[in-house]
C-alpha cells in the first residue's frame, strides 16, 4: 500500500529535526494525468503520468534550505534532511523567514464545502479521445477552416500535504479536466490561427466539445485577411479573453515579494486610487468549484476572502509570513510554494467589479479603435508601469466592427489606463479571475 502524504509529511519533519534543524516544514503531492492528442481524425498522442514529489524546508535560526525529491525510501528522506540542514548552515542569515506561529494556523475547515475534486472516476482514455476528435471534427465543419493544428483532451487529479513543527498538518486532493482546439484557416501565407477551450473541476460542467470546436473554427476564420491598423492615438477594448491580463499586472505590482524589494510602480500607493472609484478587485478563495480555492495557504493560515482595491482604492499587498515581516504587516493567507521552493506571495480566485454594458454596447460607443482578441510578448516596466505589447483583433470603425489586424502594438503608461478602464458585464464566473472585457481610451497603436 502506498505511503500517505500525511506520513511522508511528517517523517520528513521528523528526520529534519533529528539531523539538527530548529524547525522545519514539508510537503508531499502525489499527482496522476491523463492528455489524449488527436489529429486528422486518429490519435496522435496519448500520454500518462504518475508520481510522487517530496519537498522540505529546514530552518536554523533565521537561516533556511529546501530540498526536494521523487524517492520516498526512508534512507532517501534521513539524506535529504541531512542535506538540507547542512545547506541552512551554509546560508545567509535572512531575519524574515520562519514559520507560523501555532496561534495562527487554520483548524477546523470544511474541505467538502470547496468542492474541488470531483467524484467521479477518472475517464477512460477512450471517452477523452471522443471528446477531442468531437471538437476537431466540429472545427473541420466550419467554411474556411483548413486544418486542425490540435484537438486535446485531458485529466488530472492531484493530492497535497502539508505539515510543519508548528504543529500544522492539512491536506486535499483537486481534479482538473480540460478540452481545447486550435484550428487554422486559410492557405499559405494568408493562414490564420486561434482557438478556443474549457477547463473545470468537475467534468460535467464542461462546455460541449462541438461547442468549443465551432468556436475555434470561426474565430480562426473571422481573422483571415488581416492587416495592419493604423499608427495613432485610439480607444483599445481589451477582449474578455485577455482582459485579465491588465488586472494581472497590478496584481504582479501589488505582491508583497516586489513591493518589499522595491521593484513595484505601486510601493508608495497604498491607500490611493489605482482604479475607478466605482471598482473593486475581490479575491475569495472558497468559491465552490474554482482551481484557485483552498481552506489554507502553504504556511498553514487559514484563508479568507479579502478587497485588495475597494472603490478603486488599493487597500493592502499580497503578503505571505517573511513579506509581511518584512514590511512590517501581518500576513494574508497568500503564500504558495512548490516543493524545491520556499513560500512566496500569489493570489487565489479574483473578481473584478463587472459594468452594466455589453460589449456590443462598448464597441458602439468607441467610435473607431482597437478591439484586441489576442497579445504575445510584454514589455512592462516593473518601477514605472511603462506598457508595452504585441496584439491582434479587429479594427472598428463607427461602432462597428470591419476588419481583422494584427501586426500592431499598444503602448502607454499601465497606472493611468488602470485608471479609466471601463468593464463591460461578459466576464465567465467560472473562471479564477473573473474579469470582464475592458475598455481604455487613448493608448498609442503602432500600425501601419
Amino acid at each position: 500500500m502506498p505511503q500517505s502524504l500525511d506520513d511522508l509529511t511528517h517523517a520528513l519533519i521528523e528526520a529534519a529535526i533529528k539531523a539538527g534543524a530548529g524547525a522545519a516544514d514539508a510537503m508531499a503531492l502525489r499527482g496522476q494525468s491523463v492528455t489524449i492528442d488527436m489529429r486528422g481524425g486518429t490519435l496522435e498522442q496519448a500520454e500518462r503520468a504518475e508520481g510522487v514529489d517530496i519537498g522540505l524546508r529546514v530552518l536554523i535560526g533565521g537561516r533556511q534550505a529546501n530540498v526536494s525529491a521523487s524517492d520516498m525510501r526512508p534512507e532517501t528522506i534521513a539524506a535529504l534532511a541531512e542535506r538540507a540542514v547542512a545547506m541552512a548552515r551554509e546560508a545567509p542569515e535572512d531575519p524574515y523567514a520562519g514559520l507560523a506561529d501555532p496561534g495562527q494556523l487554520a483548524r477546523n475547515w470544511d474541505i467538502d464545502a470547496l468542492q474541488i475534486c470531483d467524484p467521479a472516476p477518472e475517464p477512460a482514455p477512450a471517452a477523452l479521445a471522443e471528446m477531442a476528435q468531437a471538437a476537431e471534427a466540429a472545427a473541420l465543419t466550419v467554411t474556411g477552416v483548413t486544418q486542425v493544428q490540435s484537438a486535446s483532451a485531458a485529466y488530472s487529479r492531484r493530492a497535497v500535504h502539508i505539515a510543519a513543527s508548528n504543529g500544522f498538518s492539512g491536506g486535499y486532493e483537486r481534479t482538473d479536466t480540460g478540452l481545447s482546439c486550435v484550428a487554422i484557416a486559410g492557405t499559405g501565407s494568408g493562414m490564420e490561427r486561434d482557438h478556443d477551450g474549457d477547463s473545470r473541476v468537475y467534468a460535467t460542467d464542461l462546455r460541449g466539445a462541438r461547442e468549443i470546436g465551432q468556436t475555434a473554427g470561426e474565430r480562426a476564420v473571422a481573422r483571415l485577411g488581416a492587416r495592419k491598423p493604423p499608427t495613432g492615438t485610439y480607444p483599445v477594448l481589451f477582449d474578455e479573453r485577455i482582459a485579465a491580463s491588465l488586472i494581472g499586472h497590478l496584481l504582479a505590482a501589488a505582491n508583497g515579494a516586489s513591493v518589499a524589494r522595491g521593484a513595484s510602480w505601486l510601493r508608495d500607493r497604498l491607500g490611493d486610487l489605482v482604479l475607478p472609484a466605482a471598482l473593486s478587485i475581490t479575491e475569495d478563495p472558497h468559491r465552490p468549484r474554482l482551481t484557485g480555492s483552498r481552506p489554507f495557504d502553504a504556511e498553514g493560515l487559514p484563508t479568507a476572502p479579502r478587497r485588495i482595491v475597494e472603490n478603486g482604492i488599493l487597500t493592502g499587498w499580497t503578503l505571505d509570513l517573511a513579506t509581511a515581516r518584512k514590511l512590517g504587516m501581518q500576513s494574508t493567507a497568500n503564500a504558495t510554494r512548490g516543493t524545491s521552493a520556499p513560500p512566496a506571495p500569489g493570489t487565489w480566485n479574483i473578481a473584478l467589479t463587472q459594468g452594466a454594458r455589453s460589449r456590443e454596447v462598448l464597441i458602439r460607443e468607441m467610435g473607431t479603435g482597437l478591439l484586441v482578441t489576442s497579445m504575445i510578448g510584454s514589455t512592462i516596466n516593473p518601477n514605472t508601469g511603462d506598457y508595452s505589447r504585441g496584439a491582434a483583433g479587429f479594427w472598428v470603425e463607427n461602432g462597428e466592427i470591419t476588419r481583422p489586424v494584427n501586426e500592431c502594438t499598444i503602448a502607454g503608461s499601465l497606472p493611468e489606463m488602470l485608471r479609466r478602464i471601463v468593464p463591460a458585464n461578459d466576464a465567465r464566473a467560472h473562471l479564477s479571475r473573473v474579469v470582464p472585457s475592458l475598455l481604455v481610451e487613448g493608448l498609442t497603436l503602432a500600425g501601419a
